[in-house]
């Protein structure tokens, strides 16, 4: 199974976007998975249902951050190198879906009472992020494997 495929059942079995991805690809790379899940759980619904940046965007981050981040301040190229990563993957992401805000990829207000209504109404999580989702690991894939 690809690894976005992996995600993407994460996800449906009731991870959050953050969470899906973190899960998958945070053990790989030496974070242990209940860890993952648990630090990236608040992620979701850009980060608390605030509507801020997408959970399936800062789930990625994080991974770019194992991958590529530095571990200690003595080392700024490694902050830069991971900076630039981070700005390609948001940068696809964007074009792609016009924006990395939650509330203005679902086209509602998580953080409100009439905004969870509506996203329920739309089946929002099943219609919409499972699209954000998916399209954020196929980024991080291609990212990843560059050098």
């Amino acid at each position: 199974m690809s690894q976005v495929k992996k995600v993407l059942s994460e996800f449906e079995k009731g991870y959050n976007c953050a969470q899906a991805i973190l899960a998958i690809y945070g053990p790989k790379l030496g974070l242990d998975r209940g860890l993952a899940l648990m630090v990236s759980c608040p992620m979701g619904g850009g980060i608390s249902r605030k509507g801020q940046v997408c959970g399936a965007v800062t789930g990625a981050l994080m991974v770019l951050g194992l991958k590529w981040g530095r571990g200690v301040v003595t080392d700024p190229k490694k902050k830069e190198d991971v900076y630039k990563k981070a700005l390609e993957f948001m940068d696809q992401f964007e074009k792609l879906h016009g924006s990395l805000l939650c509330r203005d990829l679902l086209g509602c207000d998580l953080s409100t009472p009439e905004g969870m209504q509506q996203a329920r109404q739309q089946n929002a999580q099943a219609v919409l992020c499972v699209r954000f989702v998916q399209s954020a690991a196929e980024i991080l894939e291609a990212v990843l494997k560059q050098q």
